[in-house]
């Protein structure tokens, strides 16, 4: 089940080649070169603990096993111990299927309310609240980077940036409309509705090349306002918001996570970067073929849908997985659905 001793001492001797390189004076001459290796450093000696934890684990779980003759009352620490195994191994095991260019890396997921007024609203938020709840618990750093608030409830758009190894790999699959069906709250009748929102996820994009991705300073139109939060009130009373018009394209991304208006900049700016990033490989693919995994979801692509009436169940129609714990599911747990698109 674990990797071999040979291929675990491979990560560690790759891991010492790479370290050997930042003891050279010049490392930092180019600057981002050498942040690229500190990363891959810091992955691989991530791995190389995991494996040996792994190990160490399984080997105390095979003594274990050998007194547990001795002690009838030890079998149900045996199973809870391997079923922890095997939860651990097999999402490492899914890893192997995460080898797209971006999918080590972090992470934007957008979510945008469908047409359906404060249903809509609603249901994006539910949204929302659901990938905060799913990247907390995988132990990704998450930050709300802009948020526009529904006209009574939820949201009418918001982007998240989540932050760690494997967050794009994880979170691609789940580009697409999400489909809600359940009695409106907000309705008189409390009749039967149907709500769509729609999910963006792009990977964030490291400062590109010139000849990949070159955005002229004259192409941008750059606009500061004070956040808003609910009931219209001011959160920040200096103008630290920030807003940044792509003239060329169109595309308008705005931050607000940040109180220093240099910082919400930088971040809209990655932002950008990834949209007409992920625009320009999207045109690229369009004139050869249409690939899976696309990473800008069009209106009509529905992946999955979310049933609170008049049964309860949640169903991927990419993959056909089926979760009748709706409350969970919204709850963030999401694990099985991504699994399972992951391994397509």
């Amino acid at each position: 089940m674990l990797r071999t001793v040979f291929d675990l001492n491979s990560l560690k001797n790759k891991t010492s080649d790479l370290e050997a390189l930042t003891d050279d004076p010049n490392f930092w001459n180019d600057p981002k070169r050498a942040g690229e290796i500190e990363k891959e450093i810091k992955d691989l000696k991530e791995e190389v603990l995991f494996w040996e934890d792994l190990r160490k684990d399984a080997a105390d779980l095979a003594e274990l096993l050998d007194v547990s003759s001795k002690d009838p009352k030890l079998a149900q620490e045996i199973e809870a111990r391997y079923r922890d195994l095997e939860e651990r191994f097999k999402k490492e095991e899914s890893k192997v299927f995460l080898s797209n260019k971006f999918d080590k890396g972090n992470v934007l997921l957008s979510i945008y309310s469908g047409a359906g007024g404060i249903d809509a609203q609603s249901w994006a938020g539910m949204l929302l609240r659901m990938y905060q709840r799913y990247a907390e618990e995988a132990g990704y750093r998450v930050v709300l980077l802009h948020e526009s608030l529904g006209e009574e409830k939820g949201i009418k758009s918001a982007t998240l940036e989540i932050s760690g190894r494997y967050a794009y790999g994880y979170l691609r699959g789940e580009a697409g409309v999400h489909r809600l069906v359940r009695l409106s709250p907000f309705s008189a009748q409390h009749l039967r509705h149907t709500s769509f929102a729609l999910v963006e996820v792009l990977p964030e994009i490291p400062e590109p090349k010139k000849e990949d991705l070159d955005i002229l300073p004259d192409d941008l139109e750059i606009d500061t306002f004070r956040a808003s939060g609910p009931g219209g009130q001011y959160v920040n009373k200096r103008e630290s918001a920030v807003r940044i018009h792509h003239l060329p394209s169109g595309m308008m991304v705005s931050c607000q996570s940040e109180r220093i208006q240099g910082e919400n900049k930088e971040k809209a700016m990655k932002m950008l970067v990834s949209k007409l990033y992920a625009r320009k490989l999207k045109e690229e693919k369009d004139k050869i073929s249409k690939l899976k995994g696309d990473a800008s979801p069009e209106w009509g692509s529905q992946i999955r849908s979310y049933v609170l009436h008049p049964y309860k169940m949640v169903k991927d129609h990419r993959t056909g997985v089926e979760v009748r714990d709706v409350e969970g599911v919204l709850d963030g747990e999401l694990e099985e659905f991504i699994e399972a698109e992951v391994k397509i």
